[in-house]
Order: structure tokens, then C-alpha cells, then sequence
């Protein structure tokens, strides 16, 4: 069985800076990590080659430095990395990403399943896997948390729902996204670490042209939605102190939540 992982190199850091002239973020001077719900993506990919045998290759799009990304999840078992990477790449929204992504899997062919992560979280749009999937004309399983059953033709999945989860059956191929629920991500063994930065062949990296798309399909040319303004949202608190004996303060209050309309 031949797996896909997507996976994304994401700023570690929870507080994002953005830059007040481009609108994007600003990643100097801030550690690099892989996306965390994408290291769950890897567990459960390296979990169903164990079981059922086959290949995996992990996929990402990105600078050049996110070639670290890859060998660490080769460093946690996958066989395989490409990166994706070239500057008519940069400023894709998640339409352009997707095409990309996309066609780079129609040209490896020959796979059974493809595993996300459920969201980025420099992005959180978690649209990313199932545009992937409409752009393959894949079945889609998203929030997966648990695998029940798999074959060589078809998946069994539960999938996580507010209330509890419903449980879905698919043909393969398929594409799924995972939540943190499905497992606990491994460790990267210090041996593969090592195998992965020397053995450069097992890391393809391809740009626009190994493709075979122009500049017009890809990063800015391509994205049908652009980012016009960007900002944190500047909260401003006001707080009234009420005063007087119990009685006084509970009308004054009812009275206050009568003329907000809360009441």
C-alpha cells in the first residue's frame, strides 16, 4: 500500500506577528516545526505501512528550508520526501496550494491513500485536504479519529462530530484528514535523522518546471482570493462599577441589561 503525507513547516509560536505593509507573516527569528496535526498524519501513516506494507512519501511546499520538515519526518519513519519549492510558489492561497499539491500526486501516481493533517495553524482554514481531494476527484474523510477497519479496497473510519462521531465507509483510493485523537506522534530516531540528511536521493525536490504549470496556475497568478488588509484586532474594555446597598445595585444592573437589550 502506497501512502501520501502532506505535511507543512508552520512558525512555532502561538503568537503571530504580522507584517503591516505585505500582510503576511512574519517567520524571522522564529523557530520552524512541523504543522502538529500533520505529525499525527505521519504516526498513522507509518502505523498502516507497518501493517499492511508499501511505501510512504511525505509531501510538502514550502522555501527551501522545509527540507528539515521532511527529514524529520523521515528521521520518524517515512521512506520518502519530496519538496516542493520554487519563489513563483510564494503567496498561494489555499485554491493555488491545492492545484500544486495536486499536481505534483498526479504525477507520482500509483497510490492508495492520502493522510492530512486537519488544519495549519499559521493558517486554520483546514481547507487545504479537501480542495486536495475535489482536485483529484478522491473520496473525502475528514476529522478522522480512528481507523476501524482497511483493506486493500475500501477504509472504515470514524469521524469525530460535536456530539460523538459518525462512522463512514470509503472506496480507495481516498484522501482523510486527522485530528490529535487518532494517536501519539513518535519521536524521530537519531539513525534515520542521520540516513535522511545523507542519503539526498530519497528527497526529491521539485519546482514549477519539474511540474510542468506556469506562472499564472501557481502561488499569486493562480489564487483566486487575495489577502487585502491584515491586522490584530485592537480590544478596548469598559467597565462600570455599580454602588449602593444590595437592593439599589440589582436594579441599577437590570436596568443596565435592559438598555444593552441583553435582558
Amino acid at each position: 500500500m502506497n501512502i501520501i503525507t502532506l505535511i507543512k513547516q508552520v512558525p512555532d509560536t502561538t503568537e503571530i506577528k504580522i507584517d503591516s505593509k505585505t500582510g503576511s507573516l512574519i517567520r524571522e527569528g522564529v523557530e520552524s516545526i512541523i504543522n502538529p496535526d500533520d505529525r499525527h498524519a505521519i504516526e498513522l501513516a507509518i502505523a498502516l505501512k507497518k501493517d499492511f506494507g508499501g511505501k510512504t512519501i511525505a509531501i510538502s511546499m514550502g522555501p527551501a528550508q522545509a527540507i528539515d520538515a521532511i527529514s524529520e519526518a523521515m528521521g520518524m519513519g517515512i521512506d520518502e520526501g519530496i519538496l516542493l519549492t520554487d519563489i513563483n510558489f510564494g503567496g498561494a492561497d489555499t485554491w493555488a496550494t491545492s492545484f500544486t499539491l495536486g499536481t505534483a500526486i498526479r504525477k507520482l501516481k500509483g497510490y492508495d491513500l492520502i493522510i492530512c493533517g486537519r488544519q495549519a495553524i499559521d493558517g486554520d482554514t483546514a481547507q487545504i485536504g479537501p480542495q486536495l481531494a475535489e482536485f483529484l476527484g478522491l473520496p473525502q474523510l475528514t476529522y478522522v479519529k480512528k481507523i476501524e477497519e482497511m483493506s486493500e479496497k475500501k477504509i472504515i473510519v470514524q469521524r469525530a462530530l460535536e456530539d460523538g462521531y459518525e462512522r463512514i465507509e470509503s472506496p480507495l483510493p481516498a484522501l482523510i484528514t486527522v485530528i490529535g485523537e487518532m494517536n501519539t506522534p513518535r519521536y524521530p530516531k537519531i539513525d534515520l535523522l542521520i540516513n535522511a540528511c545523507k542519503d539526498k536521493a530519497k528527497i526529491k525536490i521539485w519546482n514549477a518546471a519539474d511540474l510542468g504549470v506556469t506562472v499564472q496556475e501557481i502561488g499569486l497568478g493562480g489564487s483566486l482570493t487575495t489577502v487585502i488588509k491584515t491586522f490584530s484586532p485592537k480590544t478596548k474594555r469598559e467597565g462600570e462599577i455599580l454602588k449602593g446597598d444590595n437592593k439599589e445595585v440589582v436594579k441599577q444592573l437590570i436596568d443596565r441589561l435592559h438598555e444593552k437589550h441583553f435582558i
